[in-house]
Order: C-alpha cells, then structure tokens, then sequence
C-alpha cells in the first residue's frame, strides 16, 4: 500500500531531500532513480522550493509538480549542464558588497539577466555599509541608482548596525524569497538576524584576500517569523549563464531592450551596426557603460570566474 502525500522541499544535499508536508510535518526523503535518467540534465533533478508527492511509508518522492519557475545556473560538474538552484520562488534577493569583498558588477548583471529569462523579480541588497568610507558609500549609491533606474529596487543595509533591516523584513513577508549571492557578502547574518533562531554558522573574511569562505554547503528554506520563507543558497563564486539564444540576450536587458526598437535594423545586435540606438544611448549615458560591456561579454560567450 502507498501512503502518497504532497509537500515542498526545504532542503536538498543531492541524494537526500527534506520534505515539508502541508500539516507542517518535515520528511527525509530520497528520490527514484528514473529522476536521474529522464533526461533532465541538472545536477539535482529535484531542488528547493519544488513541490513533491512522496510515499510517506518508503520516503521516497514519486513525482514533482511542475514548476511555475526556477532559477538555473552553470554547474561546476562539468559532466552536467546545469545546476538548479531555487524553484517556485516569488521574488529574489542579491546580496553584494562595496569591499569585503567586493562583488563584480559583471556577476550582477549575469545573475539579472537569469532571473528575466526566467521571470523571477530581483532586488540588490548591498551590504556591510558600515565598513564604507565616503568612497565606498559614492560607490555603493552609484549601484543602486542604475540598478533602480532599470527597474531593481535596491537597499544599502548593514546587519552588524541593524541599519535598514526593517525594510527587509517589510520586502519579504508572505513571500517565497531566494537570497543569493558571492561568499562573504553576510547572507547567513542576514538570516540569523532575520530569524535568530536559525544560528546559521558564519565565517569572517579573511583581510588578506577579501573574500569569504563557503558556509552554507546546501540549498535550504527556512522559515521566517513575520510569514513567507527564505532559501538560503551556497556563495556562489561564478554565474555560468546557459540555455540563452544568443539573438534573445538583449531581452534580459530591460534598458537594452526598451531602446532597441529604436535601432535601424529589426536583427541589430547592438554591437558594430550602424544607426544603433542602444549604442547611442551608452555614448550618451542613458545606458550604464558596465551594463553594456556585461552584455556585450553574454554576446560573445565569455564566461568570467569570479573570486
């Protein structure tokens, strides 16, 4: 006899997935071997946030429903494509930082573009301020001013002052929220100030690199106290993006794509043609140098490591 019931995965570590089942009871829970060879190809056939009918007696789960979206990247196995690192997720939260480390502008705007090709809503969330001198903190309003410009909300906060925290807290109640961003730029922090009861582990940056170590080894949901949920994602040192036709990148350019109608060919590529608007609102500043060069790279399939 089955015991069939439904639930979201909270947790996956690739072989092992914790199941929350709508009486609010969590399950340990493997998967069939067909999810492995039905021709997905992703690291983890099933992730966080998919929701799952399992057999409650076997523990095992027996089908996954689909999905309304998810969000991807490249994976580092490279016998595999793809690695799934959120789904059914309502919104998500970037974090980055000026120093300490300093995240590339470029990883930004590769994590973006994912998130429109898969329609998921972004907003930056920029950290540590309270390590910024004058010019850090030019920098750091610099950022949110373009981003906003293109339509990201942004936030200048500091976990450690508890400076703006309570706009986070508004942003994220009743919502499925992804927080995702390089090692080092204070997630778990976040998360723990969000929900102490979490005691999610933390690490200090090392001064001499400026960059942080891994903490969370595995995807995971966790509860919030106000309503709504937060996965918590492993520091992710790269953003490999994948399954874009090279003629539909400049869709997930919001600024690129609003201008590009104004360019003299319907195919333009917004790279050496002539009578290009998009190249002429970058000349001109309407459009975000670094924004631009971003795209350009996506372009020419450049695919960029970051510490």
């Amino acid at each position: 006899m089955r015991y069939l019931r439904q639930g979201t995965v909270i947790k996956s570590t690739g072989s092992r997935y914790r199941v929350l089942d709508d009486s609010g009871t969590v399950h340990e829970c493997s998967i069939k071997g067909r999810f492995r060879i039905r021709g997905i190809r992703t690291t983890n056939p099933v992730a966080v946030g998919d929701r799952v009918t399992f057999d409650e007696h076997d523990a095992v789960i027996c089908a996954l429903t689909p999905r309304r979206n998810y969000i991807i990247r490249r994976a580092s196995n490279l016998s595999k494509e793809s690695q799934i690192i959120a789904a059914n997720i309502d919104q998500a939260f970037l974090m980055v930082t000026i120093k300490m480390p300093s995240t590339p502008v470029e990883f930004i705007d590769r994590f973006l573009a994912s998130a429109e090709a898969y329609r998921i809503p972004v907003s930056l969330v920029i950290n540590k301020s309270d390590l910024y001198g004058t010019d850090e903190m030019a920098a750091a309003l610099k950022v949110k001013s373009v981003y906003e410009k293109v339509g990201y909300p942004g936030y200048i906060i500091s976990v450690t002052q508890d400076k703006n925290i309570d706009q986070i807290e508004e942003a994220l109640k009743g919502k499925v929220t992804l927080i995702s961003g390089n090692s080092g730029v204070g997630k778990s922090s976040l998360l723990n100030r969000l929900n102490p009861a979490l005691s999610l582990k933390t690490e200090d940056i090392s001064e001499f690199h400026e960059q942080g170590k891994h903490v969370t080894t595995f995807p995971e949901m966790h509860p919030l106290p106000g309503g709504g949920f937060v996965i918590d994602t492993p520091g992710i040192r790269g953003f490999g993006v994948i399954d874009f036709d090279r003629n539909e990148i400049y869709h997930f350019f919001p600024e690129i794509f609003r201008l590009s109608s104004g360019c003299r060919f319907y195919n333009c590529r917004h790279l050496s043609e002539p009578d290009c608007a998009v190249r002429s609102a970058v000349a001109s500043g309407e459009i975000e140098q670094w924004r631009y060069r971003s795209y350009v790279s996506m372009m020419l399939g450049e695919n960029p490591k970051y510490r």
